[in-house]
């Protein structure tokens, strides 16, 4: 399938699903309107929400803040979880050891996380990017420590028959391994990392748009909700689409699907 066609595809399907919101949301079936607007908005007020929010130019304070969370968060969080996710699959004693505290640390419910976040660190930008940072470190960590993990014995064993040192194997084997598995959990992260900041900013804060949206929900302004969603979702795909980038130039060796089939 040509990427025009995908494209296409994808366009349609959100054509589709708008325009059902739509009619159901202010067409009567069988004398009741399935999606009342009251609870549900419709796609005209919410787009002319948006069109309000750019024009009057009140948005771009609020996407520069939650912006600069959520870069902050990835940013960190990626570079501690690949650090320490190398430092933990090469070092199976130290990875044995904190096994238990990891796995406690993970489960913990990170909503819970952001009062205390807010109560150590205040309500400005910080307490949200560590609640950031605390949803994407354990997702990078994870799959780079199994990425290394995962290091073929027989390519290992081959490379240190030909005089590789480990700063050559990590250079050259360990490091092309881990980052498949690296690029496969920044687009998950990538999300984490925006919820992070924008659920921090819904929690407490006086900018970004998990404030804009609170602001909304507090005088159940249900079209401000919908767009301050539709506005993080935008967000959320652009910075995707630079990690996308990032991942083509970095993972350029790697064959594709095509290739692989020969």
């Amino acid at each position: 399938m040509s990427r025009v066609t995908l494209l296409a595809l994808q366009v349609l399907v959100a054509i589709v699903s708008i325009a059902l919101w739509q009619f159901f949301s202010s067409v009567p079936v069988f004398g009741k309107v399935l999606l009342p607007p009251f609870f549900f908005s419709n796609p005209v007020d919410v787009f002319s929400h948006i069109v309000k929010w750019f024009a009057s130019g009140v948005i771009w304070k609020h996407l520069a803040i939650t912006l600069w969370e959520s870069i902050l968060a990835f940013v960190i969080g990626s570079v501690g979880g690949v650090l320490v996710g190398f430092w933990f699959a090469r070092q199976p004693l130290v990875a044995a050891v904190f096994d238990p505290y990891v796995k406690m640390a993970n489960a913990l419910p990170r909503v819970v996380l952001a009062p205390i976040f807010a109560l150590w660190l205040g309500l400005g930008i910080w307490s949200k990017v560590a609640l950031g940072v605390t949803l994407v470190f354990f997702i990078v960590f994870f799959n780079v420590y199994q990425g290394v993990k995962e290091v073929s014995r027989t390519v290992l064993d081959n490379g240190r028959m030909l005089g590789m040192n480990e700063g050559q194997l990590m250079r050259h084997v360990y490091w092309p391994s881990a980052l498949s598995w690296m690029f496969s959990s920044l687009h998950t992260s990538v999300g984490f990392a925006v919820v992070g900041a924008v659920v921090g900013e819904y929690l407490g804060s006086a900018a970004g748009l998990g404030y804009l949206i609170q602001q909304a929900e507090g005088i159940f302004d249900v079209a401000g909700v919908f767009a301050g969603m539709f506005v993080l979702s935008a967000f959320v795909i652009l910075i995707d689409f630079g990690v996308t980038l990032v991942e083509r130039r970095l993972l350029v060796w790697r064959p594709t699907a095509a290739d692989g089939r020969g």
